[in-house]
């Protein structure tokens, strides 16, 4: 089955690692559905049904973001709040319907990954600045997985930088999902 890589980020058009991965995917239509949110929704108006529809289709999801401000772009909290509702991903007999298809985030970050450690600048890991999309998606019973991070992107945005990052998402997508 297809995995379905929701991918949320308010400026594509300059994105680096973001958009190259996109790039990669789309040469596998077999294997990944790409389906990206500010693309869909300019106006940030969902279509919540359609969003439903799109994740009962899929036992495989993949949130893909730019991670700035500890948190994720507007839009992603936004689709939660909305698709994610009561009598549909939870609650209710004819709740969960997210209940046991594994989901995972995969983060660019523009940090060092030793910043975001008990020891570094930020004090926390991002496992744990990411902990309510965990408890959110146990909530809703579904399996969360391990996160896939590249960090450094503001550091070191060069095309081999990017380029490394590549077969490590396909990796992450292949056998850790």
């Amino acid at each position: 089955m297809k995995t379905l890589v929701i991918v949320i980020h308010p400026d594509m058009k300059s994105s680096l690692v973001n958009k190259r991965w996109i790039e990669e995917l789309n040469k596998f239509p077999d294997k990944y559905r790409v389906h990206q949110l500010y693309e869909v929704y300019p106006d940030e108006n969902i279509d919540i049904l359609a969003e439903q529809k799109l994740i009962k289709e899929h036992d495989r999801i993949v949130f893909q973001f730019p991670y700035y401000w500890f948190n994720c772009p507007s839009l992603l909290k936004k689709w939660l709040d909305v698709v994610l509702t009561h009598g549909w991903a939870y609650g209710s007999k004819s709740g969960y319907q997210m209940a046991g298809k594994k989901i995972a985030l995969a983060i660019s970050l523009g940090v060092e990954a030793h910043e975001l450690s008990s020891s570094g600048i930020y004090k926390y890991s991002l496992e744990e600045l990411t902990r309510p999309f965990e408890l959110s998606f146990d909530y809703i019973k579904a399996d969360y997985r391990p996160l896939f991070a590249y960090y450094g992107i503001e550091y070191n945005s060069s095309a081999d930088w990017i380029e490394k990052s590549v077969p490590l998402y396909l990796d992450f997508l292949d056998y850790q999902l």
